[in-house]
């Protein structure tokens, strides 16, 4: 299994990217995982349900299971590792495509949008650009913003490995 992270500024579309990826890589014969990062708290599950009150009573997890998917609500200590999480719940998956870890110790896609910024967000791991900045990391690497095909291709190339 390989991970890759999308990363890149606020706004710069990274989730749309990842979005128009799925369809070509799955179509290419990948079964493909994602994880998303945020720094925001979101409600992972509803109070007062049984899957909730596990969690409440102690559960360090709980899994609610239904017939056409499941929901895992799991203690997660720091750091946020996305090759251990990847390892850990993505072991069926050819590629995990991870959002926003660009700290992470693993190869990275960077979207950069002059809009957002002309400055890279993260040097270190990144193996691409997803750019209108021409300047950026001259030696790795454009797409254009739009170049769904090529990226999947390049993405491809790198699973293939």
């Amino acid at each position: 299994m390989k991970l890759l992270s999308i990363v890149g500024h606020s706004g710069s579309g990274k989730t749309t990217l990842i979005e128009k990826l799925l369809p070509a890589l799955s179509a290419a014969g990948l079964k493909v995982a994602t994880i998303k990062h945020t720094h925001h708290q979101v409600p992972l599950d509803t109070p007062g349900k049984d899957s909730w009150r596990f969690k409440q009573a102690g559960a360090g997890a709980s899994m609610l299971v239904t017939p056409q998917a499941l929901q895992l609500v799991a203690d997660m200590p720091a750091p946020h590792d996305p090759v251990l999480l990847a390892q850990r719940y993505f072991g069926d998956a050819d590629l995990v495509l991870a959002e926003s870890f660009s700290q992470a110790d693993c190869p990275k896609i960077e979207v950069l949008r002059a809009a957002c910024s002309a400055v890279p967000r993260s040097g270190e791991g990144v193996i691409a650009l997803v750019t209108d900045v021409a300047a950026a990391y001259p030696h790795l690497p454009h797409f254009a913003l739009d170049d769904v095909d090529g990226i999947a291709q390049f993405i491809l190339a790198q699973v293939r490995r």
